[in-house]
């Protein structure tokens, strides 16, 4: 089960690693927590009216072709988009938005799907929500609660008999060392990196979490490549998720990268699969 705030962002965190092992086998859950009615459309060919005046519905019809390519599936939790406020001072967040619903309010229905699912292994965000969106830290928040508590039948007696999830993983999508392998072998093949500045701004940036776990998989990242694509209206074909070509990805950082933040079974760090500890607990593909 991979936990994410918005549509689209199943797509640029872990889908390779989602879309390798659907393809194994094993079945994966995407809960998207908000609709992502309040997000900017980043891509100029979708600046449309007709788009912007609908973009809820549009953000469904582009995570029903998202988790197609990945060959996932998908539950929303039904929580409104908190948008992303700018400003000094920031101003408050919409009411009834997902990000000012108490802990228990957005737990309940993450217990509830964990509990159907019955997952393993579950994929989220760090504490800072990999960036600070309050939809993000929420979205923590409620998976830590819902690991914690998916298990205790005293915990959410109303959202269905417990079970116990088995690791808990926080995704390391964006660090310093990716980009700095993606970065020379860009020069190293006479391209342009798109990443100079970047990498300027996060010199000597400590990880705020180790690396624990790296999962094989550039079979998958054209998949990937395909999965963000179907989000036309946030990803721009343009931008800066094509900046490095593919086949230099796969060459230069060829894993997607995880934190092992809770697990109930033995395993050895650092670790090339998200089952590792569970395949001898459990039969799996």
């Amino acid at each position: 089960m991979a936990v994410h705030a918005h549509p689209d962002d199943e797509s640029s965190k872990g889908a390779a690693t989602m879309a390798r092992y659907a393809t194994e086998g094993v079945q994966v859950l995407v809960v998207t927590c908000t609709g992502g009615e309040r997000g900017d459309i980043l891509n100029p060919a979708m600046e449309k009216p007709e788009i912007k005046a609908n973009l809820a519905a549009v953000r469904m019809e582009e995570m029903a072709k998202a988790r197609e390519v990945l060959g996932v599936e998908q539950q929303w939790l039904g929580f409104v988009d908190s948008g992303l406020p700018e400003g000094d001072p920031l101003p408050p967040l919409p009411e009834g938005c997902f990000a000012l619903q108490s802990l228990e309010v957005a737990s309940e229905p993450l217990v509830r799907a964990m509990r159907e699912f019955r997952p393993h292994v579950v994929l989220t965000y760090d504490d800072n929500g990999g960036y600070p969106h309050p939809d993000h830290i929420m979205c923590h928040k409620i998976s830590v609660e819902a690991f914690e508590a998916a298990g205790d039948p005293d915990r959410y007696p109303g959202a269905g008999e417990p079970w116990q999830p088995l690791k808990l993983y926080y995704h390391m999508t964006f660090h310093q060392k990716r980009f700095e392998a993606e970065h020379e072998a860009m020069i190293k093949a006479g391209l342009e990196s798109p990443y100079a500045e970047m990498l300027k701004r996060w010199q000597d940036r400590p990880l705020q979490w180790e690396i624990t776990t790296q999962v094989p998989c550039a079979d998958y990242f054209e998949v990937r490549d395909q999965a963000l694509l179907a989000h036309a209206t946030q990803i721009d074909p343009n931008g800066p998720f094509f900046a490095c070509p593919t086949d230099i990805k796969r060459e230069a950082w060829p894993t997607e990268d995880y934190h092992l933040a809770r697990s109930l079974v033995d395993t050895e760090l650092p670790e090339d699969d998200l089952f590792a500890g569970v395949r001898e607990k459990v039969c799996l593909p």
